[in-house]
């Protein structure tokens, strides 16, 4: 081998150890890479920034921008709790789960469509008086089988695809990844159906800040407005559609306040008084289109251009608001914020909001202008509780989203558009309507994710441009030259899978796509079942809670154990191999 050739596998094998080791975030770990790279000769200072140029950073920020779009939307979780009404058996609620969040993961990011349904599985869970473990692992499994279905469905796919172009001048299309990623979600679905039972039964998460308060119901005012479904409904029946996961402790008619009967009918203008928790009032809010108690005064104002949100706090025991109501305190007139719900750990609360008197101890929920409410909290002596999320407000355009995906997935299936422009501009649409606020579509772009593959790809590029990924593609080509067809793709397969829990998904098909390629066409094959193969490999990490962030996200909030993964994903992993090997050939002949 020449010396660029050596200095560019060195460069490889020291960003894989970099990334085992784990010292260092990947986006570190890449830019690391880079300036080796950069350092050594092998990438050119004039090519150092092509990654960022490069359509799949695009790509793959549009997606998360749409991703989030449609996670805020709130119609897959609706859809969910329509079906989920039905069925009552854990075992089947566990497949509709895993399914809904397989099908979900298609369109959205998977670790967006998981953390989107997972409240939806605590419910089940608490429901059946169930621990959360049996529905959590299997549905980040099955949220990384069903991004191998589209092209957007995940990073890999995408990479791969950009290969295609580059040796065949045409790159895989929007649906070309379903007839293998939708048989291998099928035939996971059915495994985890069955297999969850390989995991402890007493497997539980740790105690929350949210359960060392022990807050379970606040209280908040919603408007009944004159589009909502609710008019002319009897607050039974209200409270029967939602599954009474709120209580309706008042109703304010006419300035006039009463407690609700359950024949009583609901009309455009009335101030409903809602309990319940976090999650189950914005459900509520959102899907009947109430207007939130803060949404009907003025916003609070702020510097120009800042963004009105809200922020969750404690109250602490040297708070001027100790001993105070809200109307009494004029908030909005002497401190620029609207008070919008408060909870008191071990007491459900029946008052106006306006009429509660606060106490040390409650959490409460503000509403103002983000960049003023930090120093607001100061001053009124409150605690941010950083470590909860409360999303209390209008959910945006519901079904703008899924027109503007449908529509992008269409003209790129199609062909009449590329789809780096197809999805930049449906991103640019959905944050233009109002539909995703621009703050909500800037924090769902995951930035280390995009700075990772500016800086990998000139990083992976130099494997070709010295020869090195044609050593290594014949170094494999030597081993499998007396396997059959089907043992060359299943090597393929294998080495993919064996690599991504250490590496970001990404970064392994950066590194293996290139290889693959060269490998089938050093055997004399067609490149399309190799690289497909490298996409699924890259796309199941199954056998750690670190390989991808929908393992991690359900560790904690699972109680798993690091071996707990391997106990479901091994047999995962194994079915993939035996099932996608045959597939891939099916589909894709070489």
């Amino acid at each position: 081998m020449t010396t660029p050739q050596w200095l560019s596998i060195v460069t490889l094998f020291g960003m894989m150890a970099l990334f085992i080791w784990g010292r260092f975030r990947y986006d570190v770990t890449a830019i690391i890479a880079l300036l080796a790279a950069l350092a050594l000769g092998i990438v050119k200072p004039k090519d150092a920034f092509s990654g960022f140029s490069d359509d799949i950073v695009i790509i793959v920020a549009s997606a998360l921008v749409m991703s989030a779009a449609m996670q805020r939307s709130g119609l897959i979780e609706q859809a969910l709790g329509l079906i989920g009404r039905r069925v009552r058996r854990v075992r089947s609620q566990l497949l509709v789960l895993t399914a809904a969040v397989g099908v979900s993961s298609a369109f959205v990011k998977n670790v967006g469509a998981l953390a989107m349904l997972m409240p939806a599985a605590f419910q089940m869970a608490k429901k059946n008086n169930a621990s959360p473990s049996v529905f959590l692992m299997p549905m980040s499994f099955a949220s990384l089988l069903g991004g191998l279905m589209t092209l957007v469905g995940t990073s890999p796919n995408i990479i791969v695809s950009r290969v295609r172009e580059e040796m065949t001048g045409k790159p895989f299309g929007m649906f070309d990844y379903l007839p293998t990623g939708l048989g291998l979600l099928v035939a996971g679905l059915i495994f985890l159906r069955f297999g969850y039972r390989l995991l402890p039964r007493e497997r539980r998460a740790t105690a929350t800040l949210g359960d060392a308060l022990d807050i379970s119901d606040y209280v908040t005012e919603a408007t009944i407005p004159d589009s909502s479904p609710a008019i002319g409904e009897r607050v039974r029946d209200f409270l029967d559609r939602h599954e009474r996961v709120v209580g309706l402790t008042g109703l304010i008619r006419a300035e006039m306040r009463t407690v609700p009967s359950a024949n009583l009918l609901l009309h455009g203008g009335d101030t409903l008084i809602l309990v319940g928790e976090p999650d189950a009032l914005e459900r509520v809010i959102a899907g009947d289109g109430l207007m939130l108690e803060g949404e009907q005064r003025e916003p609070p104002k702020g510097r120009e251009g800042d963004e009105t949100g809200v922020l969750e706090a404690v109250i602490g025991a040297g708070s001027v608001l100790v001993g105070q109501t809200a109307g009494r305190m004029r908030l909005q007139e002497r401190y620029g914020v609207n008070l919008i719900a408060v909870a008191r750990a071990g007491e459900r609360l029946t008052s106006q909001l306006g009429q509660i008197k606060l106490e040390s101890g409650d959490v409460i929920v503000f509403q103002g202008p983000l960049g003023l409410l930090p120093d607001r909290l100061r001053d009124l002596g409150v605690l941010p509780l950083a470590e909860r999320s409360l999303r209390l407000g209008g959910a945006g355009r519901s079904w703008l989203p899924l027109v503007v995906l449908t529509l992008a997935m269409t003209a790129t299936a199609t062909g009449m558009v590329p789809v780096a422009v197809a999805f930049f501009a449906a991103a640019g649409i959905v944050m233009a309507s109002g539909a995703l606020p621009l703050r909500d579509a800037y924090e769902a772009v995951e930035w280390p994710i995009l700075i990772m593959l500016g800086a990998l790809i000139p990083v992976s590029d130099s494997l070709r441009t010295t020869g090195a990924s044609d050593v290594l593609a014949t170094g494999l080509a030597h081993v499998a030259a007396t396997l059959p067809p089907w043992g060359a793709v299943a090597l393929i397969l294998v080495v993919a899978m064996a690599v991504t829990p250490f590496l970001n998904n990404a970064a392994t098909v950066l590194v293996m796509a290139p290889i693959a390629a060269v490998f089938a066409k050093d055997l004399g094959y067609r490149p399309d079942a190799f690289l497909i193969a490298t996409a699924i490999g890259a796309g199941c990490d199954f056998l750690t809670p670190i390989g991808h962030q929908c393992n991690t996200l359900v560790f904690g909030p699972g109680g798993y154990r690091f071996g707990d993964y391997a106990r479901l994903g091994a047999p995962l992993s194994l079915l993939v191999l035996l099932l996608g090997t045959p597939l891939i050939l099916w589909v894709w002949p070489i």
